[in-house]
């Protein structure tokens, strides 16, 4: 069982696939092993640590730190219990759970001036890049080098294959003005888990777009809060360069769960 258990955590790291394995390293059943994947959003667990209950809340809680992209140590009972401190007769079992999550995605939706450069910051934060526009002159490999993938799509097939791999990890950021474009990228970011929707304009412009998505029957308050825009922190910036940095420091406050500025609630100048 080891065996084919580290055969499938190695193929699964081998195809970027995000992958935790979970392993006793101390008390009963040391040395059993657990692993966890998630494959096409669906998370799919193989292994035992020698109990149901201690697989199932260890699975739940593999599946927690694979998300987070976090690698650490986790004590438990033999039957998955909590080990309180009263509690000095149950044995601990300690599991030791190692994440490997492919690299955070950004996908760029607009191959615009803000494009190239949002696309270089990223990179430098560690995300894989992907630009796309329906415009075939306008999405290329020459135009957006630093682009890990550049994709010639509308965005509505865009979400509907690749739209489960996004999670809270994950950015979308749309930088169109064309309603054919950013309201079916809109509907499509909205119908995942990924943890950051940008959308470029101004309060005007999104206020226009906030009536197309309620045509197409986009109306949820809870659906729009995760909407940031206009998109990035109020840094006062006016390059391409000063915005993609003012919308990547917006991603990261909102990922760490920092206080910050956004343009969403400001009165001020907005990019220009």
């Amino acid at each position: 069982m080891t065996t084919t258990i580290y055969q499938q955590f190695t193929e699964f790291i081998r195809t970027e696939t995000p992958v935790a394995l979970a392993t006793i390293i101390e008390g009963p059943g040391t040395g059993a092993k657990l692993l966890v994947a998630r494959v096409a959003g669906v998370e799919t667990t193989s292994g035992s640590l020698g109990h149901p209950e201690l697989d199932r809340v260890v699975a739940r809680d593999t599946a927690g730190e694979l998300e987070a992209g976090r690698t650490g140590v986790r004590h438990y009972g033999p039957e998955g219990q909590a080990t309180p401190e009263d509690l000095i007769d149950t044995p601990t079992v300690v599991v030791f759970i190692e994440s490997f999550s492919p690299a955070p995605q950004m996908w760029i939706f607009g191959a615009v001036d803000f494009t190239a450069a949002l696309g270089r910051v990223a990179k430098v934060l560690g995300y894989r890049v992907t630009v796309c526009d329906a415009r075939e002159i306008f999405a290329t490999k020459r135009r957006f080098p630093m682009a890990d993938e550049v994709m010639v799509t509308w965005p509505t097939p865009m979400f509907e294959k690749r739209g489960s791999t996004l999670g809270p990890r994950d950015a979308v950021c749309i930088l169109t003005h064309d309603p054919k474009f950013d309201v079916p990228a809109v509907q499509g970011a909205l119908s995942t888990s990924v943890g950051y929707i940008g959308v470029m304009g101004s309060r005007k412009t999104h206020n226009k777009r906030l009536e197309r998505l309620a045509e197409v029957g986009v109306n949820s308050p809870e659906q729009l809060s995760r909407l940031m825009s206009p998109i990035g922190l109020d840094l006062g910036g006016r390059t391409p360069e000063e915005t993609a940095i003012a919308i990547c420091a917006e991603i990261i406050a909102r990922r760490t769960g920092h206080s910050a500025t956004s343009l969403k609630n400001t009165d001020g100048a907005i990019h220009s």
